[in-house]
């Protein structure tokens, strides 16, 4: 319990530091927000810094709807601890969500109403099983992103603040890597274990990533233009 305890606390730490940073980022620039159209919309999420802003507010707002739909609908098999902590992972992406909203403001991709619904059909979230490794993926794939984007970011001050958002991703990831399958924290999936780059999280491009996480987003995305 006293484990527990401690990470929980941890949690709620970490997501008042990232709080206590929004006002920090400003002046975001480059407006592209997408055209609406009858039939599958186009997400295009702009170029340069604020394409990678927007393209991680689009990651965090996948993460958050994917934690509120699990704490509005716990497994039958989650414990008391399992809740709690959802909760706090939940709590934690909407602090992203956010950071990412005000940081944008009418540069963010969605600033002109544009609402979306996430599709989680290809999750089992009915088990904590499940659940677990749903995010599992989704954190794997968050911490994969930021990785592949920081050396993308021109502005030393964004990076900074994404940086601190990356690092609570990955104990995010940790975490639940840790509750599917015990030890895996490290596992060899996610840190590159031999060549230049051993010991390090893998990381993946912001293409890459959109692709991944097309499933779950109904529209086209178009990638942040980042040359």
């Amino acid at each position: 319990m006293a484990r527990t305890l401690r990470r929980r606390s941890f949690f709620r730490v970490v997501g008042a530091t990232v709080a206590t940073s929004t006002l920090v980022l400003a002046g975001c620039n480059d407006n592209d927000d997408p055209e609406p159209t009858s039939s599958t919309p186009t997400l295009t999420l702009g170029s340069a810094d604020n394409g990678l802003l927007n393209y991680a507010y689009l990651l965090e707002q996948i993460e958050a709807a994917f934690y509120q739909k699990v704490v509005d609908a716990f497994p039958s098999d989650f414990t008391a601890d399992d809740k709690a902590a959802f909760v706090d992972l939940r709590d934690h992406e909407v602090i992203h969500r956010e950071f990412f909203r005000y940081a944008l403001g009418t540069n963010a991709f969605d600033s002109a109403g544009t609402s979306l619904t996430f599709d989680f059909s290809s999750f089992t979230l009915t088990t904590r099983a499940g659940v677990y490794a749903a995010a599992r993926t989704l954190e794997d794939t968050g911490v994969a992103a930021y990785n592949g984007a920081a050396k993308l970011i021109t502005n030393p001050t964004t990076l900074a603040l994404l940086a601190k958002i990356a690092s609570v991703e990955a104990r995010h990831a940790a975490f639940v890597r840790d509750q599917a399958q015990p030890g895996s924290f490290a596992a060899s999936d996610v840190i590159t274990q031999t060549g230049t780059t051993a010991g390090l999280d893998t990381a993946k491009t912001p293409q890459e990533v959109v692709e991944l996480i097309a499933k779950f987003v109904p529209a086209t995305i178009t990638a942040p233009i980042t040359t």
